[in-house]
């Protein structure tokens, strides 16, 4: 794939030209879409998650923001500062934004009012690692939560607290963390499909995703290899199409073959969502910017 830059009335526009090889799977890119750097630059950006209304939220980490861009007028705007130093977003059904904020280890609720309730504190009597991706089911609210541990700089203890780096299930309206997988190198990017029957883990440290088969308890069973690359942050669209982040955006259909990619002129791309209010902008945050690029599906679920 072939990337040329041009810059229009502020934004950086990257047409993307491939052509598509004969009998593959259609793209779920939209024909002639262009890749679009919003305005703004930031330290690192992780962790978008968009709202009813398809506005979309996201973190700087190291600046310990959560911004929001509104599907509207298409501005950015900090949301909450300081934020926990938030990393992984993601809405419920009643528009509260949960985080995982680094800052203390913590699983956090925000309400529309910006008022922060702290879900999970600790496991076992011990803080988390660092919990860093967050995605609610949608059939019951149940909360999945990968907790890797990446040791930041402002924290004012050691590191490694828990003895695996593990993925975590949290009931509706429950406080007390079960954790579901301990078998792995360094989970990261998670996501479910919208049935709440599916839940995708990427074990970043060890190059692989995995599948799993979601009981009625939140418990996991049925681990199959999905595709053999790690990711950062994950999404799904209404094909059941699978993006993983790193280097771009590589898109999986659900049978675990790559499908389409996504080339982001930055060094690492950190997460990815759908947002606007037809959910059909793919935004993709990507080390100091944003990028959209418009879509021929659409986000579903839990984003």
């Amino acid at each position: 794939m072939n990337i040329l830059m041009i810059a229009v009335a502020g934004l950086i526009i990257f047409s993307l030209a491939a052509a598509p090889s004969e009998g593959a799977p259609k793209s779920p890119i939209e024909a002639d879409a262009q890749l679009t750097q919003l305005p703004g630059e930031f330290s690192f950006t992780e962790g978008p998650a968009a709202d009813a209304n398809g506005d979309v939220y996201f973190t700087d980490q190291p600046n310990d923001k959560i911004l929001r861009w509104t599907a509207g007028d298409g501005k950015i705007e900090t949301w909450m500062a300081p934020s926990g130093r938030s990393n992984g977003l993601c809405f419920d059904s009643k528009g509260n934004l949960w985080a995982c904020a680094d800052n203390e280890n913590e699983l956090w609720r925000i309400d529309r009012e910006k008022k922060v309730t702290k879900v999970v504190t600790s496991y076992g009597g011990k803080l988390l690692n660092g919990p860093n991706d967050v995605w609610i089911r949608p059939k019951d609210a149940g909360v999945y939560l990968s907790d890797p541990l990446y040791k930041r700089d402002y924290w004012k203890r050691g590191g490694m607290e828990q003895a695996v780096q593990g993925v975590y299930y949290l009931p509706k309206n429950g406080t007390e963390l079960t954790l579901v997988d301990g078998d792995m190198k360094q989970p990261n990017g998670l996501i479910g499909t919208p049935d709440g029957k599916t839940l995708y883990v990427a074990d970043i440290g060890d190059g692989k995703t995995y599948a799993y088969a979601i009981g009625r308890d939140g418990a996991l069973s049925e681990r199959r290899l999905f595709c053999s690359m790690g990711s950062d942050g994950m999404t799904i669209d209404s094909e059941g199409n699978v993006y993983l982040t790193g280097r771009g955006v590589t898109v999986f259909g659900k049978d675990g073959v790559q499908i389409a990619h996504i080339d982001v002129p930055e060094n690492w791309t950190g997460n990815v969502c759908f947002g606007g209010h037809d959910k059909r902008t793919l935004f993709i945050t990507a080390s100091k910017h944003v990028y959209t690029i418009r879509m021929r599906v659409h986000g579903v679920g839990s984003q």
